[in-house]
């Protein structure tokens, strides 16, 4: 590449070495990563009879050959879950339980093999895909310790206390339907999979084409840590062939990805009335309130817009701003920005990696490239790289967007955010808030009475205050979802398990029955009832 050529560099740096290219002894490559015994051992268990391909974004070239599966390898897949989903809810619940614990030391111990993987199949930084790792063995812990809790039958006060004796069962739904994305291969697979699994349901998965070999490799994982091989069902393919069949057979369907996606989804799950679990897109927001650490704030919002390259549906596009400390937040988070270090090293180091594919890098493009051209402000970044990685695009910081720009109202699903400066709290909340998508949102203050007063207005599933994201989505024992098109249902938590099973209420009647006796007469009956209930409620029966 000549000067001429050569992108406009805004003070980003370079850092680590392609790992296809030659590199320094001791190095890792792809080729030592994604060997074909590797490669053959973590597809043995999938069903496909045709043949596809992954990729890596760090180079664009070809990472392994897979099986692709047909609707007819589906339709196999599921009836192969539903014998052994059988046998495994009979399993007890404790020792459904213990296969998570197993694997959670299992991804702890053997993080180096999955740290690679998600890297070479995502093109993101060690750095972000060890969050993946975290997110999963906390998911583990937490409903490794739980699930028993979660599930055991529940006594309830009866119609008739004493003399109705009620009971509430959870039972497995059968077969979950997963549909993954790519942008999360390991947390967004395998860590939705984990209570569907210690609820004594069998899952068909079907992840991302480009990153299924980390689903893959927790799948195999799973398997030494002692769940049955025919419970977790794997099937790679196309979305739009594979995943209305996921929808066709399956008793529960777990979905993450976009909104317009995900609204098909829901109509498929319910034209036949089966349930649905939808994380979908974001436009998420950042607060700094007038008294917020300039400094913390700033640091912070560089985790929150650019982790995972900006791929993440809980990360920050939107900055609002106080003006008495906009410009002093925008020269340090400007600052912070420029000095981020872009690599594909499968070490520590890099700040930040590669987006993950051409419509990745198409969508951004457009998004800063339309912003500028309708008079928005260059604050950092604002280029592509192709001197790193074919899909590298720089951090990127847009000062006076307004409303007609597609990058104001837009999901962009890259390392791009956007600066606005606000009065009031009351202004900061309302434009917060001025969005058709709900899933996630951060405030930035000094007060934690303030700051959870302001959390508590913003229309997002979760709010983080002085923190981006990472606190409440590693808050595992809290519900974790989206309002408004940004979804339905939680993950985390007792939902994010109780979702995956039926509720039985069995109630048996003793002595005396929900009808006239013991002489009564149909008025004599509702007179006593009456008086009954009056009782009931003056001694604080709930």
């Amino acid at each position: 590449m000549t000067d001429s050529q050569a992108p406009e560099k805004t003070g980003t740096t370079v850092a680590g070495t392609n790992p296809l290219a030659p590199a320094p002894e001791g190095a890792r490559t792809a080729a030592d990563v994604v060997t074909p015994e590797l490669v053959a051992q973590l597809t043995k268990g999938v069903t496909g009879s045709g043949r596809t391909a992954n990729h890596s974004p760090f180079t664009g070239e070809k990472l392994a050959d897979l099986p692709q599966s047909t609707p007819e390898d589906v339709a196999e897949a599921f009836a192969a879950a539903r014998v052994a989903q059988a046998l495994w809810a009979q399993t007890p619940v404790r020792e459904r339980a213990a296969v998570l614990l197993r694997f959670h030391d299992l991804v702890l111990a053997r993080q180096a093999e999955v740290l690679d993987l998600v890297q070479l199949e995502t093109g993101k930084a060690r750095l972000h895909a060890h969050e993946e790792v975290q997110a999963v063995a906390v998911a583990a812990r937490h409903y490794g310790r739980k699930a028993p809790a979660y599930l055991k039958p529940k006594r309830h006060t009866g119609a008739v206390p004493t003399l109705t004796k009620v009971t509430e069962l959870r039972h497995p739904r059968g077969v979950v339907g997963q549909i993954a994305p790519w942008n999360y291969p390991l947390e967004l697979s395998v860590g939705d999979a984990l209570p569907a699994f210690v609820a004594g349901n069998a899952v068909v998965m079907k992840p991302d084409t480009e990153t299924c070999l980390t689903a893959l490799w927790a799948r195999d994982l799973l398997i030494e840590a002692g769940l049955p091989a025919d419970v977790f069902q794997v099937v790679i393919g196309d979305g739009p062939v594979i995943g209305p069949e996921i929808v066709k057979h399956a008793d529960y369907v777990s979905f993450t990805g976009s909104t317009r996606t995900g609204r098909e989804v829901a109509q498929g799950a319910a034209a036949r009335l089966v349930g649905v679990s939808l994380e979908l897109g974001g436009k998420n927001a950042m607060v700094v309130l007038e008294d917020a650490d300039v400094e913390k704030a700033a640091a912070g919002a560089v985790r929150a817009c650019f982790s995972s390259a900006g791929q993440l549906c809980v990360s920050i596009e939107r900055l609002y701003v106080h003006e008495s400390i906009a410009d002093a937040f925008l020269d340090r988070f400007a600052a912070r920005t420029k000095a981020m270090r872009l690599g594909t090293s499968l070490s520590y180091g890099a700040d930040m990696g590669s987006l993950a594919g051409e419509r990745q890098l198409e969508a951004v493009t457009r998004h800063v490239e339309e912003a500028v051209a309708k008079g928005a402000r260059l604050v950092a970044g604002g280029h592509a790289r192709p001197d790193i990685g074919p899909y590298f695009f720089e951090p990127t910081i847009l000062d006076g967007v307004e409303a007609p720009m597609a990058v104001c109202a837009e999901e962009t699903f890259g390392p791009v955010v956007s600066l606005y400066r606000f009065k009031t709290d009351d202004e900061a909340v309302e434009a917060a808030n001025s969005t058709p998508y709900g899933l996630n949102s951060s405030v930035w203050t000094k007060s934690a009475a303030r700051g959870r007063t302001v959390a508590a207005r913003l229309r997002t599933g979760t709010v983080n205050v002085n923190e981006g994201y990472a606190s409440a989505y590693g808050s595992v024992q809290s519900p974790m979802g989206g309002m408004k098109d940004s979804g339905l249902g939680r993950r985390h938590g007792s939902e994010g398990i109780l979702k995956y099973t039926e509720a039985q209420t069995i109630a048996q009647q003793r002595l005396l029955p929900m009808a006239p006796s013991l002489g009564m007469n149909d008025e004599q009956y509702a007179q006593f009832m009456s008086r009954s209930l009056r009782v009931m409620k003056a001694l604080r029966l709930r």
